[in-house]
């Protein structure tokens, strides 16, 4: 079973995941692109990542805006499972 993280391990991720936020228990991140066409590619892109480490994004795509929410429904809250998705997304939006 996956371990929730506390809200210390929280609160010191936000600070480094820039453009983050926690909603309703979420981590939470809305992005814009310059077209459909890159949004949707971006989407893909992390598809492919969430896939390779078994986690998976809460997402929605309209146009050229991708909504993202993280959480690890078994764990009940947010684990390094999130943490580790997340710094990928991040890391994806640098190259």
């Amino acid at each position: 079973m996956t371990v929730k993280l506390t809200d210390q391990e929280v609160k010191d991720a936000l600070t480094a995941l820039k453009g983050w936020a926690l909603k309703d228990g979420k981590l939470c991140i809305e992005l814009e692109f310059e077209n459909f066409i890159s949004a949707f590619a971006f989407m893909t892109r992390i598809a492919l990542r969430a896939e390779k480490i078994d986690h998976h994004p809460e997402w929605s795509n309209v146009y050229k805006k991708v909504s993202i929410a993280l959480t690890t429904h078994d764990a009940g809250g947010l684990s390094a499972k999130d943490l580790a998705l997340a710094n990928a997304i991040m890391q994806e939006l640098d190259r």
